[in-house]
């Protein structure tokens, strides 16, 4: 598979959202430049394996999630995640084996499961709205909105999504606007109104920001 290019938006376009908000301006100048999504790494992978990737890493330390994602992929031929076929030949043992908790089984079965039946059909998701590319994905058992939206940046490069509920972007958007505690996130989507729409640029600048201010 070869890589997409990363999605970037225009130099007038980013001219309108340093003007739109002299802050994140400022913030956009201090931080590395925007990249674009995906990177080469994420490009590579299938919808399916980046899918599978976020259910193995939910609720884990990096450190611990790599090991086991690592121990999942060594199941099959090949360094890349199974297949949603290869993963229905799995036993449970074998996964299990492969340090997966019960909850994170059942969901890569039930993402499996749908992929092989259609009723979630990844490859077509690209031509769908961003609403309606998390409607179904949060139908998979384990998937919330915010992998939806982690999907639709990383995986399809849209550059209007901002996860409010992200940590992180909570933090960027404390440290931006000078606030004591982080803003909630119907506080956070107020405030990105201004910058749509590239609400994900935004979003990148605010995580970037924690990196590079001290708390």
């Amino acid at each position: 598979m070869s890589a997409r290019p990363p999605v970037r938006p225009t130099p007038a376009a980013l001219r309108r959202l340093r003007h739109a908000d002299p802050r994140l301006a400022e913030a956009m100048r201090r931080t590395p430049r925007f990249p674009g999504f995906p990177d080469a790494l994420q490009a590579r992978q299938s919808h399916f394996a980046y899918l599978g990737r976020a259910i193995v890493f939910q609720q884990l330390a990096g450190a611990a999630a790599r090991t086991i994602h690592g121990r999942v992929c060594a199941l099959t031929p090949g360094p890349r995640f199974p297949s949603a076929e290869e993963l229905t030949r799995l036993s449970d043992e074998r996964l299990r084996g492969a340090g997966l908790s019960g909850n994170k089984l059942a969901s890569l079965r039930d993402l499996a499961g749908r992929v092989l039946d259609k009723r979630l059909i990844l490859g077509s998701l690209g031509r769908l709205d961003d609403a309606a590319i998390v409607e179904r994905l949060v139908s998979v058992r384990g998937i919330g909105p915010w992998t939806g939206q982690m999907f639709l940046m990383f995986r399809l490069g849209r550059l209007d999504v901002m996860p409010a509920t992200d940590l992180g972007v909570q933090e960027g958007l404390r440290r931006l606007d000078g606030l004591v505690d982080r803003p909630g996130p119907r506080a956070v989507e107020a405030r990105a109104e201004a910058w749509a729409p590239l609400r994900s640029v935004a979003a990148w600048t605010l995580w970037r920001l924690t990196e590079v201010d001290a708390p």
